[in-house]
């Protein structure tokens, strides 16, 4: 009886450290996304259009980078979603004065 209650504690402590292992992850995705927007952000001409917000972004994903050689990957993923949401905000700031194929 002793055995199997140590056993199932062994598991399920084997368990919640695998789960709070993959949550504590290098945020390899967050940082893709957050430099796709920036660069979709650009091509819709959010250098011209809304180029305080685009600098935003690009100092947040510089900052995420940053924290992620630091292994600080919380930190990370939050500046990297940052960076992302003002990547998009750049570009919907860009395709509201010039939408596309508006000559």
């Amino acid at each position: 009886m002793i055995g199997k209650r140590l056993r199932l504690k062994v598991i399920l402590l084997m368990l919640a450290t695998g789960l709070l292992a993959a949550c504590a992850g290098a945020p390899v995705q967050e940082m893709s996304d957050a430099r796709q927007a920036i660069q979709a952000a650009r091509q819709a001409g959010a250098e011209h259009y809304s180029p305080d917000v685009l600098a935003q972004a690009q100092t947040l994903i510089e900052k995420a980078q940053q924290q992620l050689e630091l292994g600080e990957f919380r930190r990370a993923r939050d500046s990297a979603l940052s960076a992302k949401r003002k990547a998009l905000a750049a570009r919907q700031e860009a395709l509201e004065h010039h939408p596309p194929g508006k000559p």
